[in-house]
């Protein structure tokens, strides 16, 4: 299993970190931190409370390490998304909640413009347990679609508070249409075929692909699995696949077939939060970053994550790497290397204040001669 060679480089202070955003803007790499919350003295140690008016910490590349660069003001928070409409730079933020006890989910979150290394307040848009942006482009249109709400049992969501897609009119972001959801986590947007398709995970109802007919997304597909956490298209081995990880399901490998995708492998048990995708000269890697075992009251968040790449039709692991409460693996490149940022976001004590890590990769195909 020793395929894929990770160095820790450098630790960063973080505190109930959710993503990691890193993206180049008018010469300069950032990496971008969301974080859920810090630990208050004296609370008890529950990954529900902390306090979450907290920062979003905003990093620069320098040498081979991060330096702080500046602070957002984003309460609770789940994501960061960077994307550009012609000439201009953005920065979309998902607010989970406000608050130190009792929280608030009803929040806004905030779109931020890159002007002169400067982030700032572009759009305030109204959102309820925000979780996660993605920004897409078809044809000259651009869109933000917003994975938000929180639901128990067959509790309806409250109007506004359902997961949606925003587009863009010129100026701002406006609501283009809501889709059936409950407990909204992540998007994935791909084309195959021919079809546009977005993948859109649900901790509460079924996960699914919507299609777009060329007015809006619709039903195309539902997935099976419960907890739905995340996605990660990709193509190898001359075909085409969809990663889908369950917190509390099985995270399971999809194959494109026939018009459809089909259930293709399982790649582990429980514990599925985010991936990434490492395209290589010998056919890629698969990174699953792994949440935790157990309950929200007693979490185990202490696991293995790994790194996977497809052997004749199969995911295979060729690495593992430590996660505490993992959320988040952000790929790049710089100077010719190859570098990881994971993000943690609880500690094995169930505290808010665990380091995320970089890590410098190195992959055999690196090693072998021209």
């Amino acid at each position: 299993m020793a395929d894929t060679t990770m160095d820790c480089i450098q630790e960063l202070d973080t505190s109930g970190a959710r993503a990691a955003e890193v993206f180049e803007h008018a010469g300069t790499r950032y990496l971008v931190v969301p974080q859920l919350a810090e630990d208050i003295a004296g609370q008890p140690a529950q990954m529900t409370l902390g306090n979450s008016d907290v920062d979003a910490l905003v990093y620069r590349w320098e040498g081979e390490s991060f330096v702080e660069h500046a602070r957002l003001s984003v309460p609770g928070g789940e994501d960061a998304e960077f994307f550009r409409i012609g000439e201009r730079a953005f920065l979309a933020t998902a607010s989970l909640r406000t608050g130190s006890g009792p929280y608030a989910l009803d929040t806004h979150s905030t779109i931020f413009e890159l002007v002169d290394g400067r982030f700032d307040v572009f759009q305030r848009i109204a959102t309820s347990a925000a979780k996660q942006w993605i920004h897409f482009e078809i044809g000259p249109r651009h869109f933000l679609a917003l994975a938000q709400g929180v639901t128990h049992g067959d509790t309806p969501l409250a109007p506004g508070a359902e997961s949606c897609i925003y587009e863009w009119n010129g100026e701002r972001f406006e609501k283009l249409q809501t889709v059936r959801s409950g407990w909204g986590y992540n998007w994935a947007f791909f084309e195959v075929d021919g079809q546009k398709l977005l993948a859109y995970a649900d901790h509460a109802v079924p996960s699914q692909l919507l299609r777009w007919n060329g007015n809006s997304f619709e039903p195309f597909q539902e997935l099976e699995g419960k907890s739905g956490r995340a996605f990660r298209f990709f193509e190898t081995e001359g075909s085409t696949w969809l990663a889908f990880a369950c917190l509390h399901d099985d995270t399971v490998l999809y194959r494109w077939s026939d018009g459809r995708f089909v259930q293709h492998q399982v790649l582990s048990g429980p514990g599925g939060r985010e991936f990434d995708w490492i395209a290589t000269p010998d056919g890629g890697r698969l990174v699953q970053v792994n949440f935790l075992h157990g309950t929200r009251e007693a979490p185990i968040p202490r696991l293995q994550s790994t790194v996977l790449r497809m052997t004749k039709g199969r995911m295979e692991p060729v690495a593992e790497f430590p996660t505490s409460g993992g959320t988040d693996a952000s790929f790049f490149e710089a100077e010719g290397r190859r570098y990881m940022v994971v993000t943690n976001s609880l500690s094995g004590e169930v505290r808010f204040r665990t380091p995320s890590r970089v890590y410098r990769l190195d992959f055999p195909a690196d090693k072998e001669p021209a």
